[in-house]
């Protein structure tokens, strides 16, 4: 079927913004990925998963600017033994980088890699376009083709401390694109951490292969400069008794789109995928969340809180499909906001689609104010009002939050939340 024409218009319009990288073993995954792009014409507000989310400002031939913000914040994971590796308005930084090598993996920047063979070749792509089925994803078709950057990440074994992806946002005009392809070999181990702004509008794709018996954590905060724009997707593929965790806080963004795309295809494999946001204002935030169960035994949880005042707007959009077969399935899906006065909203579509009769899965979705009888208890006790509603929200926030596995990764996140919550109520 032939696009309608404003979408053709559209799409064309971007694609001749942009140069397609060429040389190397990703031309037929790129060459590829923008023919797909072509079919599916970039999302507008006609799209079925783009009803509650304007694309167009993620979707438009250049990026809108976007105020790099000064704070005087501690640097996040600051004070953990981490592996830096650090991106100026989405491209690399060698300099302000430690060293890309780590006992139990390899790096090696995208930008870097033009050989004609390499691990990634089979990779690179391959879980993006699976992920097009059955909802397409045109943001993620169009960083496959044209990202210039990223890193390609070949865990071997248990590595003894954190990668940190740092983001920094310079330039007011900046429109990164990143692309990042992680391999875990059979039992390997690894956490992967994220933060800063990255750029005036930026998309990023990050492809993850689990293997058997490997287990991936994935702990990312966006947030600081609030003029940002950015659309992320993230492509995971489990194999048998693997695990798979990932928690995202947002706390600043005019407009953020997450997509978390999963397939569990081997048996007694656990994919968690959670989030808490507190917006204010100028704010929307969307988590569009996709898990597949393909495989005996399996488990996934879907956790989303969202904390929204001023205007603010949420969107949570979360499915689960289980395929024939997929026997002794456990999925869980809960969805809830916490709306602080009568101008927020929170927008949310759970789905569940089951094709086998041996589960158990579950969703909920819930929206209202503070707890009354909470606000009370701690204010008959000499808690000051900002203090009390601050507190309550922590607590609200906190099933999302103990989905993080490393305690002192809990601790940060939660330290941010309190900060934030702070200078809103100083």
């Amino acid at each position: 079927m032939a696009l309608p024409q404003a979408k053709l218009d559209l799409t064309e319009e971007r694609i001749a913004s942009l140069d397609l990288p060429k040389g190397g073993w990703s031309d037929a995954a790129r060459s590829d990925a923008l023919s797909r792009l072509r079919l599916m014409g970039l999302p507008t507000r006609r799209d079925e998963y783009w009803k509650y989310t304007r694309p167009d400002t993620l979707t438009q031939a250049e990026a809108p600017r976007a105020a790099v913000f000064e704070g005087e914040d501690t640097p996040l994971f600051d004070d953990i033994d981490r592996l830096k590796l650090v991106f100026v308005d989405g491209v690399f930084d060698a300099e302000a980088s430690d060293d890309l090598s780590l006992e139990g993996l390899s790096i090696e920047r995208l930008a870097d890699s033009k050989a004609d063979i390499h691990w990634a070749k089979d990779l690179y792509g391959a879980l993006e376009t699976s992920g097009q089925t059955p909802v397409h994803r045109p943001l993620a078709a169009l960083n496959t083709a044209f990202a210039n950057d990223g890193l390609l990440i070949h865990v071997t074994g248990k590595v003894s401390k954190p990668v940190n992806l740092i983001y920094t946002h310079e330039s007011e005009t900046s429109d990164a694109m990143l692309h990042h392809v992680i391999k875990l070999d059979a039992g390997a181990e690894m956490t992967l951490l994220e933060n800063g702004p990255a750029a005036a509008r930026f998309n990023k794709v990050m492809e993850v292969d689990v293997a058997d018996t490997a287990r991936f954590h994935h702990v990312r905060a966006q947030g600081r400069d609030h003029e940002r724009r950015a659309a992320t997707h993230i492509f995971a593929r489990l194999g048998s008794g693997s695990l798979f965790k990932s928690f995202t806080l947002t706390v600043n963004g005019v407009m953020t789109r997450n997509d978390v795309i999963v397939e569990l295809t081997g048996d007694d494999a656990q994919a968690h995928v959670a989030g808490a946001c507190v917006g204010d204002g100028d704010f929307h935030h969307d988590d569009t969340i996709f898990i597949t169960h393909d495989a005996v035994n399996c488990e996934s949880r879907q956790v989303f809180k969202k904390v929204l005042r001023n205007g603010a707007t949420g969107v949570f959009q979360g499915k689960i499909l289980v395929k024939p077969g997929a026997q002794k399935t456990d999925g869980y899906q809960i969805s809830q906001s916490l709306l602080l006065d009568g101008d927020s909203q929170f927008l949310a579509k759970p789905e569940l689609e089951i094709y086998a009769d041996d589960v158990a899965c579950s969703h909920g979705s819930t929206s209202g104010a503070i707890d009354e009888e909470g606000l009370f208890y701690l204010r008959s006790r000499g808690v000051p009002h900002g203090l009390a509603t601050d507190l309550l929200t922590i607590a609200f926030l906190a099933e999302a939050v103990m989905e993080i596995e490393d305690q002192t990764l809990a601790d940060e996140i939660n330290a941010r939340i309190e900060g934030w919550l702070l200078r809103r109520r100083g």
